[in-house]
């Protein structure tokens, strides 16, 4: 059983400032962080070294997309600890439209070593327990995933440790909602303060979150239970990525 878990959002991302984007994994949907990004990542680190050592993290998970680990490297390198790829953490999508392919999946952290500095990723050291669906997830089975992984994941990790997951806006959400009824909370659930979506409005983008925004240490989630009531839990279909078909 862990003793407390970190939850942080990815850095600000590159395709929320332009359209001019190259995936660095050559994955579709994988943009990389910012500058602005880049800087959070940084501030990240400065935030945990801050901490005494008995509360800072002692175990760093990522969602596999390459803006989450992006984010982390300054964390994995000022606390000198390796990341964990887990895709449970993984983006959240909507389920596909008939016929037209799956949603894209990053490799197995042993596939992503090439992309990030040598050390970075420890692919031996933690294999992955939940995959998405590439066939996309309704609101309810993103809490399901979610849920599922945090009652794997808790007993599998040593006692007194702390864990830092880094995921996206949807699971982060999903993790708040659901750490109530599983009681994880009385382990200790912190989401560490990102400024992301205040920088946002202020550089005037008009893009909102679905599922609700991260700022000063706390999680507005309200989002997903107004879209749950308004949809009844589905969501409109979406179009998976070109190419990507179930074998």
């Amino acid at each position: 059983m862990v003793e407390k878990i970190y939850i942080l959002r990815h850095g600000f991302r590159l395709n929320w400032v332009t359209t001019n984007w190259k995936s660095v994994t050559g994955l579709p949907r994988d943009p990389p962080l910012a500058a602005l990004g880049e800087t959070q990542a940084k501030e990240v680190a400065e935030f945990f070294l801050s901490l005494p050592e008995s509360e800072r993290p002692t175990a760093i998970f990522s969602s596999p997309y390459y803006r989450c680990i992006q984010t982390l490297l300054p964390v994995s390198q000022a606390l000198k600890i390796p990341i964990y790829v887990e895709h449970g953490l993984a983006e959240w999508y909507s389920p596909v439209a008939p016929n037209t392919g799956l949603h894209p999946r990053p490799g197995p952290a042993s596939s992503l070593l090439e992309f990030h500095p040598p050390g970075s990723i420890d692919p031996d050291g933690w294999k992955s327990i939940h995959y998405p669906s590439r066939k996309g997830e309704t609101i309810a089975q993103i809490h399901d995933r979610i849920e599922e992984f945090l009652n794997d994941f808790i007993p599998l990790r040593p006692n007194t440790e702390r864990v830092l997951f880094c995921s996206h806006a949807a699971p982060i959400a999903a993790m708040v909602h659901v750490s109530k009824a599983i009681e994880i909370l009385g382990l200790g659930l912190d989401v560490v303060p990102s400024p992301s979506f205040l920088d946002r409005a202020r550089a005037g983008s008009r893009s909102k979150s679905l599922m609700g925004s991260i700022w000063k240490g706390a999680l507005s989630a309200s989002g997903v239970s107004k879209m749950s009531k308004r949809t009844k839990g589905r969501l409109c279909m979406t179009k998976a990525s070109p190419g990507l078909r179930e074998m």
